[in-house]
């Protein structure tokens, strides 16, 4: 089966890159293609919740804890900024989704928990996120994916001990 990346290729074999190359950018490519169209595809799923991509994040952390966390705790574990997690945790206690609470181990510190309708609008996303990975993937063996994402594993090891 041949995709767009294999033109590419052949383009880049024709004006002289090595092999060992094409190789790498065939694999950037791909996965940001695919990445992009997970996005895009999440982007209107979530939409239809009212929520944007970084406010599932936020939500599904909270969900994945399964109790609060500290907003320090939520910028790490999702590469966020601390102030695009605070403009995201405003947006979310606005809406009803979190609250946040204060810690009584660190005063200046605060606690973010998921409401009820918090738990309620996470389940909503989680399932439309599954409805997502299973319509992009569709027609993929399984044994295939589960290759791609040890594969994945691999390459992500080595690239995130260098940063």
């Amino acid at each position: 089966m041949q995709d767009e990346v294999d033109k590419l290729a052949r383009q880049w074999a024709a004006a002289g890159m090595a092999p060992a190359a094409i190789t790498r950018v065939e694999l950037s490519k791909r996965v940001s293609r695919l990445a992009l169209r997970h996005e895009q595809a999440m982007k209107v799923a979530l939409s239809e919740l009212g929520l944007t991509y970084a406010e599932f994040d936020v939500l599904a952390a909270l969900r994945r804890a399964g109790g609060p966390l500290r907003p320090s705790e939520l910028t790490r574990s999702l590469f966020l900024t601390s102030g695009g997690t605070s403009n995201v945790l405003q947006r979310l206690t606005t809406a009803g989704y979190v609250a946040r609470e204060a810690n009584a181990d660190d005063a200046r510190g605060r606690w973010v928990r998921l409401t009820s309708s918090g738990e309620s609008i996470t389940d909503k996303a989680m399932a439309a996120s599954t409805r997502v990975h299973e319509e992009l993937l569709a027609g993929i063996p399984d044994k295939t994916i589960r290759a791609a994402a040890d594969a994945l594993r691999e390459i992500t090891a080595v690239t995130d001990r260098r940063r």
